[in-house]
């Protein structure tokens, strides 16, 4: 089993941060371009995503955990998708560090599934990395 995490110090509040990721049908408010379309199906733990890239690439990804007190949500990738992993589970945690500042911690775990496990964490860190960024963008910072 592979795993990866990828933290990051925000100059922003905790509940900022939380806001603009806790909704899992956000995404393309701050995921970036990447992100061609969402549809949810379903409301609360079960949910699913259907998020479209370029090039027709479609995954679903499954909202399995929610915790708004603790900022942190955990979801899973099911079905076929674009990134070479199986038994994908992720968590995005927002944690609190001051008054105007918060962490994003980003974890998952997975199974490489056609590549290297190298180039797997690689990919799952860009992805972590990227989503990062635009939830900088998102809020100005």
């Amino acid at each position: 089993m592979s795993k990866v995490r990828v933290e990051e110090e925000l100059q922003a509040s905790a509940d900022a941060v939380w806001k603009l990721v806790s909704e899992f049908g956000g995404l393309k408010k701050w995921a970036g371009p990447m992100i061609q379309s969402i549809e949810v199906e379903g409301e609360g733990i079960g949910a699913r995503r259907t998020i479209s890239l370029p090039g027709d690439a479609t995954f679903q990804e499954e909202l399995r955990a929610y915790d708004e007190g603790e900022r942190s949500q955990s979801y899973a990738i099911v079905g076929p998708s674009p990134i070479p992993v199986a038994d994908y589970l992720a968590t995005l945690h927002i944690v609190e560090a001051g008054p105007n500042a918060c962490r994003v911690d980003w974890s998952s775990t997975f199974e490489p599934a056609g590549v290297e496990e190298a180039k797997a964490i690689a990919i799952v860190e860009g992805v972590y990395k990227g989503g990062i960024a635009g939830i900088k963008k998102a809020l100005g910072l």
